[in-house]
């Protein structure tokens, strides 16, 4: 299942662990509410909770704080480039997963491509999201199947996967090079790869 994030402030705060946590969200939420339009000369209060989220929110609640503050703060594209640029593989994530609620249009597309150059797994599977079933070209999105499986990311990652591999002849041809490949290095080919081929139409049999 393709991940997503909380939607609403109430959402977040119910997942987050005490009141400590939920005061801290509170001020930083006002912090990025007065965001500047124009581009800070130095990191503005809210991107250092943007920051520092995980070590107040915990770890597993860091992603939907971030995207609030994102959010609230209407991180545009420039500031969005930024924090992915200088930010933690975390702070990554979260700007690749709040993309779709804040570009509109392909604008993003190269934050996408360089988390999939990445082998980090947990930036390729925030890459693969709604935003890049929207707006990644059909080749690198197939580039971006084949990598989900060449690092073990499950294709449940994938958004809108069987809508976009449907039909899809080159990306079949991709995936049985790659089958073949495996195969002929005596390694397993992943289970994901029958199940991304049976989509485009291509019968896993034939393998």
């Amino acid at each position: 299942m393709t991940y997503s994030l909380p939607r609403t402030r109430a959402d977040v705060e119910a997942l987050l662990p005490d009141d400590g946590a939920r005061a801290w969200l509170t001020e930083a939420l006002a912090d990025a509410a007065c965001a500047p339009t124009a581009p800070p000369t130095a990191p503005a209060t809210w991107e250092l909770r943007f920051a520092a989220a995980g070590r107040h929110c915990g770890h597993d609640n860091a992603d939907a704080a971030r995207a609030l503050l994102l959010t609230e703060a209407r991180a545009g594209l420039e500031t969005l480039t930024r924090l992915y640029r200088h930010g933690s593989a975390a702070e990554r994530r979260a700007v690749l997963r709040a993309l779709p609620a804040l570009v509109d249009g392909p604008h993003a597309v190269h934050l996408v491509e360089d988390a999939l150059r990445s082998n980090d797994t947990r930036l390729v599977a925030a890459a693969v999201g709604p935003y890049t079933a929207a707006h990644l070209a059909p080749h690198a999105w197939r580039h971006a199947v084949l990598k989900c499986l060449f690092t073990g990311v499950p294709l449940d990652a994938v958004a809108s996967l069987a809508h976009r591999a449907a039909g899809d002849r080159e990306l079949a041809r991709m995936l049985t090079d790659y089958a073949a490949e495996r195969t002929a290095a005596g390694r397993a080919v992943p289970d994901d790869l029958g199940r991304a081929l049976t989509l485009t139409g291509k019968d896993p049999k034939e393998l």
